[in-house]
């Protein structure tokens, strides 16, 4: 087994399969940052709920319940896309950050002060790495 050198893009790309497979729940390896990411979804209205889990070998995993409209079936998730990548990493300064879709979708950014989302670090006038975009 090969490890993954982008544990942010592998989250990312967990959670749409999940949505593609209609999954109700997605395990994910965890990160403190992953944590933190998955925090944002949910209290922005992205995820139903997520737990935690320790697991003997230390690293735990993120148990994340996907949300679905319950007429449509359709995710409440219509877009997560890695911005930055190991690769080539985008920076943003405080008065650059992306707005997504005018403001009705997140982005989500890696600051000094924390991982938060575009309109939070804007608040805080703090630039950073602009991990994803969601909406």
């Amino acid at each position: 087994m090969s490890a993954i050198t982008d544990s942010i893009g592998d989250y990312l790309t967990r959670v749409r399969n999940a949505i593609m497979a209609n999954h109700k729940i997605v395990e994910i390896p965890s990160s403190n940052m992953k944590k933190r990411i998955t925090e944002i979804l949910y209290e922005k209205g992205y995820i139903h709920r997520y737990k935690f889990e320790e697991t003997p070998n230390s690293q735990g995993v993120i148990k994340i319940a996907l949300k679905y409209d319950p007429y449509t079936k359709e995710s409440a998730i219509r877009k997560l896309q890695r911005y930055s990548r190991p690769g080539l990493r985008k920076y943003a300064g405080a008065e650059d950050l992306p707005r997504v879709m005018n403001g009705l979708g997140i982005a989500i950014i890696s600051t000094s002060k924390g991982v938060m989302t575009d309109k939070e670090a804007r608040a805080l006038h703090v630039g950073g790495e602009v991990l994803c975009i969601v909406y």
